[in-house]
């Protein structure tokens, strides 16, 4: 087999990209509608955004309601990178069209902000610059309360939301988990669980409560993104969305702790989703495929003015039965496990452990083409992740990230029958970032 070798992107492709960005950055002198409103420096709400801090948190979990509101309450984002991809088989270029290109990676626009004294909204709308479109993104909206004080308090609110975990306040699960932005042209794993492959088909309903800053629990119900519901999945592909029968449950329970004046921040949980999904979106009738997802996760955070860490854990457990499968029901396991420091505020490193492991089953996973498929059927895929940041301002991020795969779609070696190596799909990324 003749392969194209390895090798970053070109010199010039890296120059280009630099100067074409950093004219940008001198026009970048706005910050994002949430910091506007509160008055507050990013890096009080953020470790490194989106991460969230113990106040971020509160923020959140009060609705987006401090401070006063804003009488537009709108924000931009812009990514904009280049992938160099390990080895581009030339059989298979056509699957890496993006590869060693600057890419408007994507570009949102915000309506996040307070809109009443109890109601907040966190909203975004991004066109995709690889797929040329443009569609609803994450939204969450909110209605907040709380009862009592001091030691006693409760906070308590209901939430209505498009993407299982974009609710929730820790960066564990998987809407706000790490990697915060990838490669949209690299090769991905085949394999993902349910609770991880619903953003923006689904609208959640759910009602939360934090009681004595400590016992954190959570219902929400999710069904399918249509009727009044629509607006929740603006843009998307109807025909590949989500199709659920009734309402899935979902539930949520941590324990978290602060101490030292929140320079520390502990937390322990679990969580699961239930659903039915019909196997053709475009016909609500008949046998439904069935997913329960069990998860645990914990984070820990150390933040001062010039040091800030942070370590992420999660750990899911799928188990299906689908009709199209090979096997009666399948077992899916996804492990994430993350660690980050700062230097004053500045100056990011990260590294990361990502493993996807199941039943194999080759109706599921066996597609039989190059890159994407599995010979041996199997879901099963591991790999190491390391990443570089720069925020020379609070609004501006320049990141290098390194992606290598030890597994992917369940061999180290000619994965796909056709001769591609898990190592080969090891990405190189950089990428400008800009919030304003």
């Amino acid at each position: 087999m003749h392969t194209r070798p390895r090798h970053r992107p070109s010199r010039r492709l890296a120059l280009c990209i630099a100067a074409a960005l950093w004219s940008v950055i001198g026009v970048a002198q706005a910050v994002p509608s949430f910091a506007r409103q509160t008055g507050l420096d990013c890096m009080t709400c953020h470790l490194s955004w989106p991460e969230l801090t113990a106040t971020g948190r509160q923020f959140k979990l009060n609705g987006y309601t401090l401070g006063e509101r804003l009488r537009l309450p709108l924000a931009g984002m812009v990514q904009a990178s280049a992938t160099s991809t390990a080895n581009v088989d030339p059989r298979v270029a056509d699957s890496f069209p993006k590869d060693r290109q600057a890419t408007l990676q994507q570009a949102s626009v915000f309506l996040s902000g307070k809109l009443a004294d109890h109601v907040g909204v966190f909203s975004q709308y991004s066109y995709d610059g690889v797929e040329h479109h443009a569609s609803i993104d994450n939204v969450d909206l909110r209605y907040a309360n709380h009862a009592g004080e001091g030691a006693g308090k409760l906070v308590y609110g209901f939430t209505l939301h498009n993407n299982p975990t974009v609710q929730d306040v820790y960066n564990t699960g998987a809407a706000w988990g790490f990697p915060y932005a990838s490669s949209p042209v690299a090769a991905a794993p085949n394999a993902a669980t349910a609770i991880e492959s619903l953003g923006q088909q689904v609208a959640g309903l759910g009602a939360y409560a934090l009681w004595r800053d400590t016992v954190y629990g959570e219902l929400s119900f999710y069904r399918t993104a249509d009727g009044l519901f629509s607006p929740l999945r603006l843009g998307t592909d109807h025909a590949e969305d989500a199709a659920l029968k009734g309402y899935a449950p979902y539930w949520r329970l941590a324990l978290q702790h602060d101490w030292d004046h929140a320079r520390h921040a502990a937390m322990v949980g679990a969580y699961g989703l239930v659903l039915d999904r019909y196997p053709d979106s475009t016909v609500r009738s008949g046998p439904t495929d069935h997913y329960r997802d069990l998860g645990v996760d914990a984070q820990y955070q150390y933040i001062t003015d010039r040091h800030r860490v942070s370590a992420q854990l999660n750990y899911v457990r799928e188990r299906a039965r689908i009709g199209a499968a090979s096997n009666a029901s399948d077992d899916l396991h996804s492990l994430r496990a993350k660690a980050t420091y700062y230097f004053d505020k500045k100056y990011g490193f990260s590294v990361a452990r990502f493993a996807t492991h199941g039943t194999a089953d080759d109706a599921l996973y066996n597609t039989g083409e190059a890159v994407s498929g599995s010979a041996a059927g199997s879901p099963n895929s591991a790999g190491t992740l390391w990443e570089f940041d720069y925020l020379p301002r609070r609004d501006v991020r320049f990141m290098l990230q390194y992606t290598r795969y030890n597994r992917f779609n369940g061999a180290a070696v000619n994965y796909d029958g056709q001769g591609r190596n898990a190592r080969d799909n090891n990405t190189l990324m950089l990428m400008l970032w800009l919030m304003f």
